[in-house]
């Protein structure tokens, strides 16, 4: 049996797109004398659809694309993904359509609805027992998705006897997810007695990156195949014939956030209409990094750092922005924020003064921050260049972030990446020669808002808080269980506070690329108000 693998780089509510690429795969299956062609889950519409799948246009749209596809198909079988509707019923589907015709469907029995799924709100779970159809006179196996991750239908399924099994996916990213996917997939392929293909698309949709990684093992779980991650890929696999020169080695973890990162930055703001970006440049290690994700996404003629400094920013922060602009080669301006600092503080002193509240304190602080976002913003506004932000998750999680200040932007790429991970996805781009100085690496952290300013006067060293943080937010462990850990109690009481007083900030923060279990935003959706704490 040959099987064409499609790991398709899809867009939502792109139909016309998805569907030529589809149908440019069933031409390519044909001429590799394929006898079936498999595309990724919901390939026809994109994933997530979201509530565009409760738009009756949307639906009917969707329909006729569905339909073009199957005109499209010829001698070879197309397997791929598409809502289907009966009646008033919304299903995950995997269509199959061979010779001008629909030849059979098998529907999502375990719909997610947990994370960033939400599939329970648009369809109906499917009630086939096993799965197993009969395609080009072969015996086999369909799956989609949450499916393969549940021992009871896959015991059901293991009962009947298949040649191969395939498996349609829209599998999002998150550190380590690859290799947990290929363990399934090599349990369930030996459980199944048969082949299993696991396809996968690729691309950055909103705040989840779809990585690929399609593979496939024979029924003992050897792998047969690995595709290359983060970039669009097709294949033909012959399971007669394969061997190891199919397997593209997978990367490592650092590599894997990396490109994760710059992808989900590239399709965020191309898809968004934009092409240039605009970063303000403090010195830091956290704009450092983004403004290197950011000529990896776009190139560097396509970034502009500006320097922002106040009369608290220190000599070496200008010479480290400055030096990161020549390692990177872009383009760069200074913009001195005092002038408008002072003239704040000008319209205000009056009616502090009345108030007998003329102690200098955060409201001054978060003046400089919220001047360096105007200025931000009006360049984004006149040029038409998306403006990123460079706040990291343990930024982000204690509210040491400014709204309206460095808060405001577009796209906020360091949204799911702990501090320590900035510092060590620094120190892994330096690997091969300097890219970010390494003076904005080995200094302390520093908002630079007020003078000898560090983090660690408002926070606890960023190994505690973010060993906290990962404990309670990925893990959801409650206080005591994290002090049973070995931390302070009352410290990791502090940081959970801070943590839920937080969540407004949260709210109104922008996108930003999930790389974790367990991101802000979908995955994670706490109430503004409550009273509850552990």
């Amino acid at each position: 049996m040959r099987i064409y693998i499609s790991q398709m780089e899809q867009r939502v509510g792109d139909l016309t797109g998805n569907v030529a690429k589809i149908i440019a795969g069933l031409q390519q299956a044909r001429a590799q004398r394929c006898d079936l062609a498999l595309f990724p889950e919901l390939a026809v519409t994109g994933y997530p659809p979201e509530d565009l799948l409760l738009r009756p246009a949307f639906r009917q749209a969707t329909a006729r694309a569905v339909q073009d596809v199957v005109a499209a198909s010829d001698c070879v079988c197309a397997v791929f993904g598409a809502p289907r509707e009966d009646g008033a019923l919304l299903y995950n589907s995997a269509l199959m359509a061979q010779h001008g015709r629909l030849i059979g469907h098998y529907d999502k029995q375990y719909l997610p609805n947990y994370g960033v799924f939400d599939e329970r709100r648009y369809f109906e779970p499917g009630a086939d027992g096993t799965g197993i159809v009969h395609l080009s006179g072969w015996k086999v196996g369909i799956g989609i998705c949450e499916d393969l991750w549940h021992d009871e239908l896959a015991a059901r399924q293991a009962s009947q006897p298949c040649d191969v099994w395939l498996n349609l996916n829209a599998s999002p990213f998150h550190a380590g997810k690859q290799a947990v996917r290929e363990e399934l997939v090599q349990r369930r392929a030996r459980q199944f007695a048969a082949p299993l293909v696991y396809v996968n698309p690729v691309g950055g949709q909103d705040e989840v990156v779809f990585d690929g990684g399609s593979h496939a093992v024979d029924g003992g779980g050897h792998l047969l195949l690995r595709a290359p991650m983060f970039r669009a890929w097709e294949g033909c696999l012959d399971l007669a014939a394969s061997g190891t020169e199919a397997i593209v080695p997978m990367p490592d973890e650092m590599e894997q956030v990396w490109q994760a990162l710059v992808l989900g930055v590239r399709d965020y703001v191309r898809r968004n209409g934009c092409r240039q970006v605009v970063i303000g440049l403090s010195g830091g290690i956290d704009s450092a990094l983004t403004a290197a994700i950011a000529v990896e996404a776009l190139g560097a003629g396509q970034v502009l750092g500006v320097l922002l400094p106040s009369q608290y920013s220190s000599e070496h922060s200008l010479t480290d922005a400055h030096t990161l602009a020549e390692n990177l080669g872009i383009e760069t301006i200074t913009l001195p924020i005092q002038p408008g600092v002072d003239a704040a503080e000008h319209i205000l002193a009056p009616t502090f003064r009345a108030w007998g509240m003329t102690t200098p304190d955060v409201t001054e602080e978060n003046i400089q921050a919220r001047m360096r976002g105007l200025l931000l913003m009006a360049i984004s506004n006149k040029t038409g260049r998306m403006l990123l932000t460079t706040g990291n998750k343990s930024e982000m999680a204690v509210g040491y972030a400014t709204l309206y200040g460095d808060m405001a932007g577009g796209f906020a790429v360091l949204k799911d990446v702990y501090k320590t991970e900035v510092f060590a996805l620094s120190r892994w781009l330096n690997r091969h020669g300097e890219v970010i100085p390494e003076n904005t690496i080995r200094k302390p952290p520093s908002a630079e808002l007020r003078p000898e300013q560090k983090d660690s006067d408002s926070l606890p060293d960023y190994e505690v808080l973010d060993a906290i943080l990962r404990a309670h937010i990925e893990q959801r462990l409650g206080v005591d269980e994290i002090a049973a850990l070995g931390y302070n109690r009352d410290e990791v009481l502090r940081v959970v506070r801070m943590l839920q007083r937080a969540e407004y900030k949260r709210r109104q923060a922008p996108p930003g690329v999930k790389i974790t279990v367990r991101a802000f935003g979908r995955d994670r959706r706490y109430p503004i108000t409550h009273a509850f704490c552990d």
